[in-house]
């Protein structure tokens, strides 16, 4: 069987066997890799608009390769990851297809929009750091000791500093995700939830220091109140979806 022979036997609720199931399962991650290692081969082909997207936050700064290869193996990570980014809606959809046959009409409906919106969270949180986060830590780092140093640096260090920050940030957008799963699990109350408001605001305070390291209050500002907008907004998804299961 195909790709489309197996969803069509999920359209018509056909019993399959538990080898057409992992048969099914090797085609969805077969075609999965191949998108990928595509997708990734057409970053490749583009590198050098890759590598200025990448670069474009650091204005006034003078890339070098400080050891053989440094370029080349650094171009490879960075045509990794944005394959890998590129390529997880197709991932995800296929996950969706795989798990659907055994799902309920409930279930679908609450992991199909929360796989969809958790990738729009971690889309917005590496826009979020590219557009704020690492201008704002970059600013600050080279106008320290501005006088002193110039700005030329490694172009390997200066990308995992750039992935680090913008994982961090799409990582740090998935508070709502966590939050319904955990209400989902009964592991916590939505109730407790909005009981932990005043740990909550230092929390995000503490992480926005921490994250944003520059004396621009107004950088930390910012990441701040998008962590406790995201803790709110995955109360208040999670109030409701707990309120729609109940009644149904």
């Amino acid at each position: 069987m195909n790709l489309k022979n197996y969803e069509m036997a999920a359209t018509n609720d056909v019993e399959m066997s538990f080898s057409e199931h992992v048969e099914e399962f090797r085609q969805r991650l077969f075609f999965s890799l191949a998108m990928f290692i595509l997708i990734s081969l057409g970053c490749f082909y583009f590198l050098n608009d890759v590598v200025e997207i990448v670069k474009t936050p650091a204005v006034g700064v003078k890339f070098f390769q400080f050891a053989p290869g440094e370029y080349f193996f650094t171009s490879i990570k960075l045509v990794f990851y944005f394959g890998l980014i590129l390529s997880s809606p197709i991932f995800i959809y296929q996950v969706i297809l795989f798990l659907i046959p055994g799902m309920t009409y409930q279930e679908q409906k609450i992991l199909i929009p929360v796989l969809m919106v958790s990738y729009v969270l971690f889309g917005l949180g590496l826009l979020f750091s590219y557009k704020i986060l690492i201008p704002s830590a970059l600013k600050f780092f080279l106008q320290y000791g501005a006088n002193v140093v110039d700005p030329l640096w490694s172009f390997e260090q200066y990308f995992e500093f750039f992935s680090f920050l913008a994982f961090a940030c799409g990582v740090g957008f998935q508070i709502p995700i966590v939050q319904l799963i955990l209400c989902l699990t009964n592991i916590i109350k939505p109730s407790t939830l909005i009981k932990s408001w005043r740990y909550v605001i230092l929390g995000s305070t503490i992480i926005a220091a921490i994250l944003t390291p520059t004396v621009d209050p107004l950088t930390q500002l910012f990441l701040s109140l998008a962590f406790l907008g995201l803790y709110f907004a995955g109360y208040l998804l999670s109030v409701l979806i707990k309120s729609n299961l109940m009644q149904s």
